[in-house]
């Protein structure tokens, strides 16, 4: 099993402002990421898990909204891995504009 990779975002939005802007642009995000679908979306108060896949390969993940952070945690299968930087500067820099504060 490969070590999982983790991302903090840090928002000043509250958690429910933050959460509310996750669901409504999760979906959004995909379209700017063509390769990256989707395939699991669960929703259990401010906690997500869910299921991607790219290039062929399936990742699995969580997200936990807080109070003033969202932390994020994807296990990538080893095929990913050397993705794994990329892949991590990605999800903070989409989520952060997702949560900037407007």
């Amino acid at each position: 099993m490969s070590r999982p990779l983790t991302v903090s975002i840090p928002h000043a939005l509250g958690r429910d402002e933050a959460a509310r802007r996750l669901k409504s642009g999760l979906a959004r995000a995909t379209t700017h990421v063509p390769m990256v679908k989707i395939e699991d979306e669960r929703w259990d108060g401010d906690h997500l898990d869910l299921r991607v896949r790219a290039m062929g390969q399936v990742a699995s993940g969580r997200v936990d909204v807080g109070d003033d952070r969202v932390d994020v945690e994807v296990t990538l299968p080893w095929l990913l891995q050397r993705f794994a930087e990329v892949a991590q500067a990605t999800i903070k820099s989409r989520g952060k504009l997702l949560l900037e504060k407007k």
